[in-house]
C-alpha cells in the first residue's frame, strides 16, 4: 500500500489511525510499558537491560537491581565485575554492565546524576540509541514521541503506514500521520496487539478488530 502524498491521502490515513487506535483500546485498555520503574533513571536502566531480552524477566530482574542502586552515582562507582553479577541473568550482561556503568558516569559527570530530558542529550549517552530515547521521553517525561520497537516496526508496515525498514524512517513516517496527543498511546497499544493478536509468524486475523482498516495482503492466507 503506497503511503499517502497528497492532502486528502494523508486525512484519510490520519482517520484511519484514529480509528485503529480506537477500537485497540477498547480490546487493550491495560496497553503500557512493560516495564516497572518510579523514575526517569529507573526506566532508562531497564531500557538498557532490555535490548534483546524478554521484559518479563528484567521485570524480575529490576526490583532488586534498583532498590540496591538507587542514583546514577551508586552505578558509576560500583565496580563491572559486581554489576555484571547482579544483572548475570540477562543476555548481554557484560556489554550491558558496561553501558550501565559508562551511562551513569556520563550523567554524574555532566548531568549532575539526573537523566536529561531532551532528545540530542540522551543521545549523547553511551548505550542510548533513538528508540531508548524516545521510549524514555514519551514514558518518564511525558513527551509525545514514536518508539519504534520490533511491534511498532512490524506492525506499521503491516498497517500500511510505513514502507521503510530502518527505525528512524518508520519514525518519521508515523510521526507525519499519528497525531501528537496520541503518540505514546498508540506505540503502547501495537506492541500489546502485537503480542497478543497480530504474531509475527502467525497473525490472528480472525480474531483482529482492526482488520477491516488492515491492508495486509498476506492476511487473507490466514482466516
Amino acid at each position: 500500500m503506497p503511503l499517502p502524498t497528497s492532502k486528502d491521502a494523508f486525512a484519510g490515513t490520519k482517520t484511519r489511525i484514529k480509528k485503529i487506535i480506537e477500537r485497540l483500546a477498547k480490546i487493550h485498555p491495560d496497553a503500557k510499558l512493560d516495564l516497572d520503574f518510579s523514575s526517569a533513571l529507573e526506566l532508562l536502566i531497564a531500557l538498557i537491560l532490555a535490548a534483546q531480552a524478554r521484559d518479563d524477566l528484567i521485570r524480575k530482574i529490576t526490583p532488586g537491581l534498583f532498590k540496591k542502586y538507587r542514583t546514577a552515582k551508586d552505578y558509576a562507582k560500583t565496580s563491572l565485575p559486581k554489576l555484571q553479577q547482579d544483572i548475570g541473568r540477562i543476555n548481554f550482561y557484560r556489554n550491558k554492565s558496561r553501558s550501565i556503568h559508562n551511562c551513569c558516569s556520563e550523567l554524574v559527570e555532566r548531568f549532575g546524576g539526573k537523566v536529561p530530558d531532551n532528545l540530542d542529550d540522551l543521545l549523547s549517552l553511551p548505550g542510548v540509541g533513538r528508540k531508548t530515547a524516545n521510549i524514555l521521553l514519551g514514558n518518564a517525561f511525558g513527551q509525545q514521541t514514536i518508539g519504534v520497537d520490533t511491534h511498532v516496526m512490524r506492525l506499521s508496515q503491516r498497517l500500511g503506514l510505513t514502507e521503510e525498514t530502518d527505525p528512524d524512517k518508520i519514525e518519521a513516517d508515523l510521526t507525519r500521520v499519528v497525531s501528537p496527543a496520541q503518540r505514546v498511546r498508540f506505540c503502547h497499544l501495537l506492541q500489546y496487539h502485537g503480542r497478543r493478536i497480530c504474531i509475527a509468524k502467525k497473525p490472528k486475523c480472525a480474531e483482529c478488530v482492526i482488520r477491516g482498516l488492515c491492508p495486509y495482503p498476506a492476511k487473507m492466507t490466514w482466516e
